[in-house]
């Protein structure tokens, strides 16, 4: 029997969720929570297979909550489970843990394949996802160098609004220098503009730091 905690902040949500799952005969709900906080902290006591996860939630998002889960309980598998199919958001989720990423649009045996493959050790991503050709998609969390101080400090002012220029201004170095770390880092992280930059930005707390 697989044993699954749900975190979605909408109830109609998880009771629709709960109904899904615990109409599977291999699987049972053992816990849920309104927010990522909520859940993190019932991992140690429930010891669920899997966790799914909203990546929207207040107090703490799936992302931290991923990242907390799979360090507190390392037993522990998340399947994000979410709205956004934006590469950002697949890499930052992958690269955190996840082991499956699922679209809430997608049909509900998705899902339930997703719980299942994490269950066993396995990835599985949401079709959609993975037709798309995401490179985050297709290496998953082993893939990807990690930014250095200085390119995560670059990304971040510019998903702030900072131009080229006030960002060398600001870190006291050269525009070209700027572009450098710029283009690196997103490469790193197979973002394409700004757009997905500020999305990743969020999802990562970035913008709410000093």
């Amino acid at each position: 029997m697989i044993r699954v905690l749900l975190a979605d902040d909408h109830e109609t949500v998880r009771q629709g969720l709960k109904l899904l799952i615990d109409g599977q005969p291999d699987m049972q709900v053992v816990g849920e929570a309104g927010d990522g906080e909520a859940a993190v902290a019932q991992v140690p006591a429930l010891k669920p297979d899997v966790a799914v996860l909203d990546v929207s939630m207040p107090r703490m998002n799936g992302l931290a909550a991923a990242r907390a889960i799979r360090e507190q309980g390392p037993s522990t598998a998340v399947v994000a489970l979410t709205r956004y199919g934006d590469a950002a958001y697949v890499k930052a989720l992958l690269d955190a843990g996840a082991s499956g990423y699922v679209l809430k649009r997608s049909a509900s045996a998705e899902l339930l394949s997703a719980i299942r493959a994490a269950a066993r050790g396995e990835q599985h991503l949401d079709p959609t996802v993975a037709a798309h050709g995401h490179p985050a998609a297709v290496r998953g969390r082993a893939g990807g160098a990690a930014l250095s101080d200085r390119e995560r400090e670059v990304l971040r002012l510019m998903a702030l609004g900072y131009s080229n220029k006030d960002i060398a201004q600001t870190l006291g170095v050269a525009v070209k220098t700027v572009e450098v770390h710029k283009s690196n880092g997103m490469r790193k992280l197979d973002l394409t503009g700004r757009i997905d930059v500020i999305k990743y930005a969020a999802l990562q707390g970035w913008l709410t730091e000093p």
